[in-house]
């Protein structure tokens, strides 16, 4: 054998190098009430990584450990607790419910892991604290409730019956939408809080008949939607029916049937299929072939994902390196467009999108028959 040969010989013989593997984990609610969200951002988050994993270019292999909180607190508590521990995580894409978030910011911040939050909306997730390690791609509840106020109230309507459910979530949507609306010249005839587990409404709904508002805003999360929505008809309570991103969810459409018709919400950001990088999402996510759809926040999900998997790649498998290149992000692409944080770790969100269910589907309010003057909400 030449010598040219044996050189060949030894190179085609050689494997290729094993890439480090680095762990990471998504945490959100995978059973329970609104599972279709956990497990479409779930899916998202495997998406991110299955895709990084096929590119020869990464300096590491990706191993991603799903988590389910259900959205209740103290499971939550735990899980960010197991998570956090495990040194081998460097970092998490986490939550969809708020009241999780809430209880889960401290200690990602004792055990120095850095997150980034995929759907929550509470401004106090960010804001409440000086936590360096807690981040997030999607935007709050503010200027969702801003928009929603001044739309509704564009609209011709006077007069709301608030509903909202008593964990953190509900109470922060009642408290900036109220504000925004009775700065604007809205009145509130009445505000009813309810456990998140209420099954009947026929005493808050009762007294909200006999108030007659125009409108009944409620701020919680689908499975608490459907069953006031249903019990709404079953009491003949005519009034144009407003939720917020809490229920933006073909669940929400699934559970109510023809009753979803006409309702409106608003939720931050702009739908998948006009996000920068949208179609690349919807496509390969189709491809991808997962039971479930992505829902509203999968592609905060798909970002948050592939911009932690980014600052690996930067600084190397290290929380505290991660968490120092994660403080100084600006403009960084991502398929929901640019991902900028604050000196709190938040997104600024700047689009928000307001929909409309027509025909069993959440659309876009200036696609819809009802921006068109074609089809009218419920009054005023």
């Amino acid at each position: 054998m030449g010598a040219a040969l044996a050189v060949a010989v030894a190179l085609t013989t050689v494997p290729a190098v094993a890439k480090d593997t680095v762990k990471i984990a998504f945490i959100g609610p995978l059973t329970g009430g609104v599972s279709a969200q956990g497990l479409g951002g779930r899916n998202s988050a495997v998406l991110a990584v299955a895709l990084r994993n096929q590119d020869e270019d990464a300096a590491y292999t990706y191993d991603l450990v799903s988590l389910d909180d259900e959205c209740k607190p103290n499971v939550g508590v735990q899980v960010a607790t197991k998570t956090a521990a495990d040194r081998h995580v460097i970092g998490a894409i986490t939550h969809y419910c708020s009241a999780v978030a809430m209880g889960a910011v401290d200690i990602y911040h004792k055990f120095g892991l850095p997150v980034i939050v995929w759907g929550a909306v509470l401004p106090d997730i960010t804001y409440g604290n000086d936590y360096a390690e807690v981040h997030r791609v999607n935007g709050t509840m503010i200027n969702q409730n801003e928009v929603a106020a001044q739309f509704m109230l564009d609209h011709g309507y006077k007069t709301w019956a608030v509903i909202h459910d008593t964990t953190d979530y509900g109470k922060g949507h009642n408290k900036y939408f109220s504000e925004f609306l009775t700065k604007g010249g809205g009145e509130i005839l009445g505000t009813f809080g309810v456990t998140a587990d209420q099954r009947d409404f026929t005493a808050e709904l009762t007294k909200i008949k006999d108030l007659d508002p125009d409108v009944i805003y409620f701020g919680g999360l689908t499975p608490l939607g459907v069953r006031i929505r249903q019990q709404m008809d079953k009491l003949g309570i005519d009034a144009q029916f407003q939720g917020t991103s809490g229920i933006v969810s073909e669940s929400f459409v699934e559970g109510v049937g023809d009753l979803a018709e006409g309702t409106v919400a608003f939720r931050e950001g702009a739908p998948a299929e006009k996000l920068p990088g949208g179609q690349f999402f919807l496509s390969e996510y189709e491809t991808a072939g997962y039971d479930e759809p992505a829902e509203a926040y999968g592609p905060f999900a798909f970002a948050a994902t592939n911009l932690l998997m980014d600052a690996i790649e930067a600084v190397g498998p290290d929380r505290k390196a991660v968490t120092e290149y994660l403080a100084d992000i600006e403009n960084h692409e991502s398929i929901t467009g640019p991902i900028s944080f604050d000196d709190h770790g938040q997104n600024t969100v700047a689009v928000i999108t307001k929909y409309v269910v027509q025909d069993g589907t959440w659309t876009v309010w200036e696609d819809s028959a009802y921006a068109s003057g074609d089809r009218a909400l419920a009054r005023p």
